[in-house]
């Protein structure tokens, strides 16, 4: 499963535009969260973001400190040639499980979804890791299974379960504003680092 799921695997779905999970646009719960944002100076890491939406949506809206890595190249290269004199945004080909740095902000969106199951408790350990001290994790979770991922889907218990082991969850509800296709099948959540006392 892991080869399966390799640079080149996610590199040849984007060139062949095999992309069913592809909204289009910024997913509208992100969109919605995004807008009640007053900082623009915040962190900002966007990990598997493929074509990007939200990333694009941050910058359109101001946002001045935005990364965003995925592992297939091919959407990272046109990214950062379409954004290259975009200072304020970064487009980096990498491997979220081995990258380094402090975000105030993650946000999540079909990127959990895409990654082997078996990889879920490094995921939660490695958001804990890139977190500041006060820093959030927001984003979309699939509330439904899927046969013959990815996506790979799951159930709240689960998440709760499983993110609880490094991160403090803040809210993980059924998400009322989902685009149609989607209804009654994506959970919001907010988590933070736990903080060592």
């Amino acid at each position: 499963m892991q080869q399966d799921l390799s640079a080149e695997y996610w590199n040849q779905r984007y060139l062949n535009r095999s992309t069913q999970w592809d909204l289009g646009e910024v997913s509208p719960p992100l969109k919605n969260y995004i807008d009640q944002l007053d900082n623009k100076n915040i962190t900002i890491l966007i990990p598997g973001a493929g074509n990007s939406y939200e990333a694009i949506y941050l910058l359109q809206q101001g946002f001045t400190n935005i990364t965003v890595i995925d592992i297939a190249h091919s959407v990272i290269e046109q990214l950062t040639q379409q954004y290259a004199h975009q200072s304020a945004i970064q487009f980096i080909q990498a491997d979220f499980f081995t990258w380094q740095g402090q975000y105030d902000l993650i946000l999540e969106q079909t990127f959990f979804c895409a990654i082997d199951t078996h990889l879920r408790e490094n995921y939660v350990l490695q958001m804990a890791n890139l977190l500041t001290p006060h820093g959030l994790l927001v984003g979309l979770l699939f509330n439904r299974p899927f046969e013959n991922g990815p996506p790979f889907g799951g159930n709240q218990a689960t998440y709760e379960h499983l993110f609880s082991k490094h991160l403090q969850i803040h809210k993980m509800e059924a998400c009322y504003n989902s685009i149609a296709p989607r209804a009654n099948t994506e959970l919001f959540f907010m988590a933070t680092k736990v903080l060592l006392k």
